[in-house]
């Protein structure tokens, strides 16, 4: 595998720049999916479908939100990105998962569901138009954490209970503003409490669930990764990301850091903002291999 870290060239942005809010995203107009789908019981356990144009079969993004892991955020605010990346020639798996705040939320159930809905992609795939060979996991915030822990699940022991007989196989990972280090993430306290939260505990207590549940303890994924992020970011910074990016690279990974200029938390997942280009090149990037 080719090897590469890019990094772009970061511009000093003023003082006092503005950048999206939550709400603006949110105010963006949205297509409908095609279809909601159950992949288990819980009442959080489904996903939307977007599906582009033609006869398909098209390559497939499991698509991951954020929110901090918490449950008052939900899948909906994603779905101006899932249409637009539909509209780009792929199918679309927008998934819920039970989160912080939800009964069984946090470890084991918000990964157990994300790994459930993951393979259910092969049975989407038996009434859908779907190349269930090319999936591509993307996610924003906590969901790029999540998207790349998908990425990652293979590397856990054959009889880990999250990793499943025949975890769903990950072709790339575009991580928008991911988190993909709990255990930093909790000292830097990204997200404020809610990495220990979500994992039950602090690291120096819970130091096997950090090791199974952070993609960075997991490294070399083993799959190209995406990492895009803007150099505005006060949530997740370019700080935090760029250590990972380094350690993924000299695992022996294809990792690339792009860092976008003027932009901010929520521009990543804004179709028509300034960091649009790079997220759709990216996801047609990893549509490629």
């Amino acid at each position: 595998m080719a090897v590469g870290l890019f990094v772009s060239c970061i511009e000093v942005a003023a003082l006092g720049a503005q950048t999206m809010t939550f709400e603006e995203v949110t105010a963006l107009r949205a297509r409908e999916p095609e279809r909601r789908v159950a992949y288990g019981s819980a009442p959080t356990a489904f996903g939307d479908l977007f599906l582009p144009a033609g006869a398909g079969p098209h390559p497939v993004v499991i698509l991951i939100h954020g929110g901090c892991w918490r449950s008052r955020y939900d899948l909906s605010h994603l779905r101006p990105l899932a249409g637009a990346i539909a509209d780009a020639g792929f199918a679309v798996w927008s998934i819920e998962y039970r989160r912080i705040g939800d009964p069984g939320g946090g470890w084991p159930g918000t990964f157990a569901d994300v790994a459930a809905a993951a393979d259910y992609v092969r049975e989407l795939g038996r009434s859908a138009p779907l190349d269930t060979s090319h999936v591509i996991a993307a996610g924003h915030s906590a969901g790029g954490h999540l998207a790349l822990w998908l990425a990652a699940r293979h590397q856990l022991p054959a009889l880990h209970p999250l990793r499943g007989g025949a975890p769903l196989p990950i072709d790339g990972v575009v991580s928008l503003a991911g988190i993909p280090d709990l255990t930093r993430a909790a000292g830097d306290k990204i997200c404020g409490t809610a990495p220990g939260e979500l994992m039950g505990g602090p690291p120096q207590q819970l130091p096997e669930r950090y090791r199974d549940g952070s993609p960075s303890a997991l490294l070399p994924l083993g799959v190209p990764q995406w990492l895009i992020n803007g150099v505005l970011d006060d949530i997740v910074p370019p700080s935090f990301v760029e250590p990972y990016a380094r350690a993924a690279v000299a695992a022996g990974d294809d990792a690339r850091l792009k860092l976008i200029p003027h932009a901010g938390h929520f521009e990543v997942i804004a179709p028509g903002s300034i960091a649009w280009p790079a997220v759709i090149r990216a996801i047609r990037e990893a549509g490629q291999r």
